[in-house]
Parts: C-alpha cells; sequence; structure tokens
C-alpha cells in the first residue's frame, strides 16, 4: 500500500513543481543605429545597438537577424566593417535570456532597413519621421571629394530645384503630403576639361500628417452594450511630438452634436436611424479634422450631409523630365531655383487634403571611371 501511495505522489510532482513558463516576455527589443547613416557606401562601417526596455536591467545575450537569417554576433553592439553591397537589407534583434525554468526571449525587433550603395552618390534623408509644415533637410553626399559646380534635386523624376556652387544641401520648408516621394540628387563637376555628373539611387521620403482624418466605426456587436446601444468609434493617427496636448472629440447625428467634447475617442448612444460622423481637435496646435459621414438603418434623402468643397490651390507640378545631359549651371549662384510650384494646403480646414502624384520613369545611374572622380579610394560595388 505504502508503495502505491509514493508512486502516486512521484507522479504529481511534475504538475505541482513545474508550472507553466512563458517563453517569450513583454518585451520588444527595439535597433538603433550608433553610428553611421542607414544610407551607407561600400566600404564604410555601420554600428547598431539592441536596446532592450527592461526595467528590472536583467542581463541579456542578443541574438542579431538579416531577414529570417541569424547571423553571427552575439554582443549588445552589431559591428558592419567594410560593408558589401549584398549586406543590404533589414536588420534586427532579440533578447535571450537563461533562467532556471529555461531560455525565456524577447520578442524581436521591428526591422531597421540598411541600404549599402556601390555607386558615387546617395541622398540622405532625415532618421527622424518628417510632418507636414516641418522643414526637410537632404544631404546629397558623394563618395570622395570633387570640386562640385553645381546640384540638382529631383523628386519622382522631376527636377525641383537646383543650385550653383559647392553647396551639397537642400532645404524644404513648410513641407506638405505633395512633397512626399521618391527624392535624387545629382552633382556635378569638371574635371580636365571635362564636365562630369553622379546621380544618386531614388530614396523615398515619407511625410506624416500630424492628425489624420477620422474613421467613423459603428459597432453594435459588443456584449458589454446594454440594450438597445450602440458604439461609436472615432479612428485616428496622432503623430504630434512630445509632449503632444490632447486631442478632443466630437461626435454628431445628422449635424446634431451629440454631447460635449471628450477625450475618449468613442461614446455609447442608443440606436437611430441617421447619417454619424466624429471631428477630432486638437486646440493648441489649431488642427482639426471631420470624418466621412456613416450611415445607420434607414434615412432619407434629407438627412444627407451636405456636399464636400474641393480644394483649391492644386499643386502643379513640371511635365519635363529631368536631362540626361550635363545640365549648364545657373545664372544665379547665390539662389537656389526652384522648379515647382510648392504651395501649402491649410491644415486647419474641417475637410481631408486631396493630393495628386505626378510621376515620371526615374533618370538612370551615371557613373563616372574612377580615375575621373577626385578623391577616390574605393572601388564601388559588391
Amino acid at each position: 500500500m505504502e508503495a502505491v501511495i509514493s508512486i502516486l505522489v512521484l507522479s504529481l510532482l511534475p504538475q505541482l513543481v513545474v508550472p507553466d513558463v512563458p517563453t517569450t516576455t513583454s518585451y520588444r527589443a527595439i535597433v538603433e543605429i550608433v553610428s553611421g547613416n542607414s544610407r551607407i557606401f561600400s566600404g564604410e562601417h555601420l554600428h547598431l545597438r539592441c536596446n532592450i526596455p527592461d526595467i528590472y536591467k536583467a542581463s541579456w545575450n542578443y541574438m542579431w537577424f538579416r531577414g529570417p537569417v541569424q547571423l553571427p554576433q552575439y554582443g549588445e553592439i552589431f559591428h558592419l566593417w567594410n560593408a558589401n553591397v549584398k549586406e543590404s537589407g533589414k536588420y534586427s534583434c532579440q533578447g535571450k535570456k537563461e533562467t532556471q525554468v529555461g531560455s525565456i526571449k524577447t520578442q524581436r525587433s521591428l526591422p531597421k532597413e540598411i541600404h549599402v550603395d556601390g555607386g558615387f552618390a546617395i541622398l540622405q534623408t532625415p532618421q527622424h519621421p518628417i510632418l507636414v509644415g516641418d522643414t526637410l533637410d537632404l544631404k546629397c553626399r558623394l563618395r570622395g571629394n570633387a570640386p562640385i559646380h553645381q546640384t540638382i534635386l529631383y523628386k519622382d523624376g522631376i527636377k525641383v530645384m537646383v543650385q550653383s556652387g559647392s553647396s551639397l544641401y537642400f532645404h524644404l520648408t513648410n513641407v506638405t503630403l505633395e512633397d512626399e516621394g521618391a527624392y535624387s540628387c545629382r552633382a556635378s563637376w569638371d574635371l580636365s576639361r571635362r564636365t562630369h555628373s553622379v546621380i544618386s539611387v531614388p530614396t523615398l521620403v515619407n511625410i506624416l500628417e500630424i492628425l489624420t482624418e477620422p474613421v467613423l466605426q459603428i459597432d453594435r456587436d459588443n456584449p458589454q452594450l446594454e440594450k438597445n446601444k450602440m458604439n461609436l468609434i472615432c479612428h485616428l493617427q496622432y503623430n504630434a511630438r512630445a509632449p503632444a496636448p490632447p486631442v478632443s472629440y466630437y461626435f454628431y447625428k445628422n449635424n446634431n452634436l451629440l454631447g460635449p467634447a471628450t477625450s475618449l475617442n468613442h461614446i455609447h448612444v442608443r440606436e437611430a436611424p441617421g447619417w454619424y460622423r466624429c471631428r477630432a481637435k486638437v486646440p493648441k496646435l489649431d488642427i482639426m479634422r471631420w470624418s466621412e459621414p456613416q450611415s445607420f438603418g434607414e434615412v432619407t434623402e434629407l438627412q444627407l450631409m451636405p456636399p464636400r468643397p474641393h480644394h483649391r490651390n492644386q499643386r502643379i507640378s513640371s511635365p519635363y523630365p529631368p536631362p540626361h545631359n550635363t545640365l549648364a549651371p545657373a545664372t544665379d549662384p547665390a539662389t537656389p531655383k526652384y522648379f515647382t510650384a510648392t504651395p501649402s494646403f491649410d491644415q486647419h480646414t474641417e475637410f481631408p487634403e486631396q493630393s495628386s502624384a505626378h510621376s515620371e520613369s526615374p533618370v538612370s545611374t551615371s557613373l563616372p571611371p574612377p580615375d575621373q572622380f577626385p578623391g577616390q579610394t574605393h572601388a564601388p560595388g559588391g
């Protein structure tokens, strides 16, 4: 009898002593660029750091990945020495530590895309998000040293700015959503009584709205709702930099306000046919956006919302493609020339902006032989 009891106790011990232990924490690792830029020339160096937001400051081991492939580096800092074009890709990291109950891993970081360029020109863009109204600072970075006499900036293959002189920097002030696109630069210089030019690979520049157009959701399936009630949810993206001022939400039925402003993006209302919409406002930034109207139940034409007006001042882009031959220097060396009108849309309007895209095929990259580029020390390529 005692033997039977002992066997029974031993069989229950694993269930009593070893509880289920999660193998993945709630922490998500973060990849940061320590030195260098997300776009570098072949032969240059880049260093990344894997940051784990662990409030307990535990000791972690690190795993690095390029795409799905794990790399043979395990430190907090990832070193990319004498980078090769083939080493371009999306880099991510993950933390791992051993405990008494087994290995625990963090969530893998979001990828950081690294471009290794084998050419002679790179257009460097800001590493932080660009918001509507910001100044977009760009640099046409060259491999080696050349006596530059002209730089040209293109957007979606269309020339937007020409600068005479040795400056490699471009500044676009008060940007709008219309300024989003693929940018490239061309630099020209004279050597041995000949003019040489190089052009960068197009680089995508994204422009974010501080407050996106809201989208109203009418939710009737929430089990927490009272009988004959529905939930109005105002979805949007708020991209203001910290410290971001608060957003106020307003809800309407047939153009009638359903209550006072609220800091919550949802309210419960009685089910009733009609046209519903929401409005989001940031008073301190003087920004306000409306959602499209959403119908619920059977509605009549008399309840329809008024038509939305069209915007004036639509941007006009130059229809001419960039030249394939070297351009003559600008006549005024002190002032950059702009080739597209850049009116600013009123971001405080109640209705969302409408954008029109103008795109042409980008110019093919033109690379001179190494002996034509002064100060060249590395042969480009993989």
